[in-house]
């Protein structure tokens, strides 16, 4: 886009990187939000999303002047939507303009009027004046006369008071809960565009004071804006944190990945170790964002692409976490994270006081534990963080992160969360994550179970399996998960998102947690038998809705 002049309060399409342009409104920035140094930026609220952004100049159009060929370029419902909300704001700010004019034509009427009282009167207006005073009286008596005494409440307050009481608003005063137009107005837009794009809701400016926030929040904002900012063509996410009574952490962000935002990465060097389908769209979401990341991935094949993106290269788990301030891992399974952290030039070979590491892997908890000690007794720091989602969540950055184990390893951790999750929580101590998540992905695996189950049932006594997917789309099941499943088994399309094999580890996990605790897990372990089955037809490296071809054959 060419440079354009502009100034405070214009109303503006802005871009950033990849991303299609978006109307927008250059307003005045929080006062702790410092400028980007460099290129001349302006602070853009965008509508119909409630983010906003440092947007250098040259990104920015006039509105007006290219509505157009915006239109033109962009068809997508939420863009629409978004085009709704400018106009709505044009309609509300041109009918307060109105409401002003006429408040100054009323009071040029009460000055003209007050001057015409100033004036001498003559005698012939002052007979008419009487005359007219006299009716005035006579009317106000019989209408005294007419209303009973007792009759109503009304009757008994003065006119005086009924008028104020009937009497509108005047023009030009706004009730107090009437919006300031000074900021673009929200749509019921929730989101921004298909796909990547979408919305997530203002937070209050660093300057405000917040009610009854989370202590930490202020940590967090404050970490974004004190140093200097940056504008980055990334995907960032703002977040809140919100305390729960049980003691555990929710950091929330947006429903969505957001296009625009205001969130300073770390400054430590971040390592990754493992790049699977989950792994590879964690360090994409966290290259994106502005992070420092060094890879490292069995298959060294798969580090090329983040290479190219402009990671750093580890040439061994050893080397990645020596020379990182804080490393992940991502890996299958217990085995995989013990041989990843013991093995030979492991992460126990480079950790080192102050280093820090955090598990990302769904493994036991007594296998997390384990991990925990040795990483401690060599004096790092230690955090689990597993992470709920498919390959498309993480691709998106909208994964669920548990964390637990090193508060302070966590809090240091939240632009990363920011860039590949939409919400954290800290359960407390080491094994807390491993536990819930899975018990998760035990829900979740026998709910797939239960759904194969259906079609199938559907399918042998003549119901249409379309059908019966429309029904539930319908009712109280309705979910993605539910629809995407069930599209995956009509389409006979089994291309991975969560791998059948690894579903089923985590079934076998969760029943043995249950068996640990003597609590009766029948479901899990129902269901754990279908997807052995599926395990013994090929289906392990399909994805986890294969379980249906175990019903089938």
């Amino acid at each position: 886009m060419a440079a354009v002049s502009l100034r405070l309060g214009d109303l503006v399409w802005g871009k950033l990187g990849r991303y299609p342009p978006w109307p927008g409104k250059i307003v005045n920035p929080p006062k702790d939000l410092k400028k980007p140094r460099g290129k001349k930026c302006f602070f853009v609220k965008f509508f119909g999303t409630e983010d906003h952004a440092w947007i250098k100049v040259e990104q920015l159009k006039p509105y007006h002047a290219h509505k157009e060929e915006m239109i033109k370029i962009n068809k997508g419902k939420r863009f629409q939507q978004a085009v709704d909300a400018v106009e709505e704001f044009l309609r509300r700010a041109k009918g307060k303009d109105q409401t002003s004019s006429h408040s100054s034509a009323d009071d040029k009427n009460r000055r003209n009027s007050s001057e015409e009282r100033s004036r001498p009167i003559s005698g012939d207006e002052k007979r008419k004046l009487s005359l007219s005073e006299g009716k005035v009286k006579k009317n106000m008596g019989e209408g005294k006369k007419r209303v009973p005494s007792g009759s109503s409440e009304r009757g008994s307050k003065s006119p005086l008071k009924r008028a104020q009481e009937q009497s509108p608003r005047k023009r030009g005063r706004p009730p107090k809960d009437e919006k300031d137009l000074s900021i673009p107005e929200s749509s019921t837009v929730k989101g921004m565009m298909a796909g990547p794009m979408a919305a997530f809701k203002w937070q209050p400016n660093v300057s405000e004071p917040v009610k009854d926030a989370d202590p930490h929040f202020h940590h967090f904002l404050l970490s974004q804006t004190e140093k200097p900012a940056v504008c980055y063509q990334a995907i960032t996410k703002k977040l809140k944190i919100c305390e729960e009574e049980t003691g555990s952490t929710s950091i929330q962000a947006a429903d969505s990945t957001a296009v625009n935002g205001s969130v300073t990465p770390t400054d430590k060097k971040i390592g990754f170790l493992g790049l699977g389908l989950m792994g590879s769209g964690i360090v994409s979401n966290l290259l994106k964002m502005g992070h420092t990341v060094t890879v490292w991935n069995r298959t060294a094949e798969k580090c090329d692409l983040f290479i190219q993106e402009g990671a750093r290269l580890g040439r061994t788990p050893a080397e990645v976490v020596s020379t990182c301030d804080i490393t992940f891992a991502c890996v299958s399974d217990p085995k995989a994270a013990k041989d990843l952290v013991l093995g030979p030039s492991g992460v126990l070979q480079g950790i080192r006081p102050g280093k820090c590491y955090v598990d990302m892997s769904t493994v036991d908890a007594d296998t997390v534990t384990e991990l925990a000690q040795v990483i401690v007794s060599r004096g790092g720091r230690f955090l689990e963080a597993p992470v709920s989602g498919n390959q498309q969540l993480s691709n998106d950055g909208m994964l669920v992160i548990l964390a637990a184990g090193d508060r302070g390893l966590y809090e240091d951790c939240s632009s990363c969360f920011q860039a590949m999750g939409k919400t954290s929580f800290f359960l407390g101590e080491v094994g807390n994550a491993a536990k819930m998540m899975l018990i998760v992905n035990m829900v979740q695996g026998s709910f797939m179970a239960t759904i194969a189950e259906g079609l199938t049932l559907a399918q042998v006594t003549g119901q249409s399996q379309q059908t019966l997917l429309d029904i539930l789309n319908q009712g109280q099941l309705a979910s993605i998960f539910l629809d995407q499943k069930c599209q995956n088994i009509l389409q006979g399309n089994f291309k991975p998102d969560f791998y059948l094999k690894y579903i089923q580890k985590d079934l076998r996990l969760a029943i043995a947690l249950g068996d640990a605790v003597n609590h009766p897990t029948p479901m899990a372990a129902a269901a754990n038998e279908v997807y052995k089955r599926a395990k013994a037809l090929d289906q392990s490296d399909n994805d986890m809705s294969a379980v249906y071809r175990a019903y089938i054959h």
